[in-house]
């Protein structure tokens, strides 16, 4: 074995290992998107589909949105989405542009765009 062999690569440079779900699309991963449920390979959150989903676009317009993403796998977002509805519903009000205002104590300019109030220094 090779001295390069033997070294560890840094925490941070190690990717996280997907943690499985009672649904063959859907994992978990510490350190991305908060651990939060996601569709297998991707950053798209469940939350992300059931959004859609909620706001009436159909699994076809959904697609088109994410057009890497199986058929299966929006199905199988929104599978796990109506089996941990509370979960789901929960990250959505959550991710609200209001909430974020109200938890980071932030504003939107006139463009749209959250301003964050500038850290005291000590």
């Amino acid at each position: 074995m090779s001295a390069l062999a033997t070294l560890k690569k840094p925490k941070h440079l190690v990717a996280a290992r997907p943690k499985p779900t009672e649904h063959p699309h859907i994992v978990r991963v510490k350190g991305v998107c908060g651990g939060r449920p996601i569709v297998k390979g991707t950053r798209i959150s469940v939350r992300d589909v059931a959004a859609l989903y909620k706001r009436g676009e159909a699994v076809d317009e959904i697609l088109q949105t994410y057009s890497h993403l199986k058929l299966a796998a929006v199905y199988d977002a929104l599978s796990y989405y109506h089996d941990h509805q509370a979960e789901i519903e929960q990250e959505i009000r959550e991710n609200r542009v209001e909430s974020i205002l109200a938890k980071y104590n932030a504003t939107l300019d006139e463009r749209g765009r959250i301003i964050f109030p500038a850290k005291k220094r000590v």
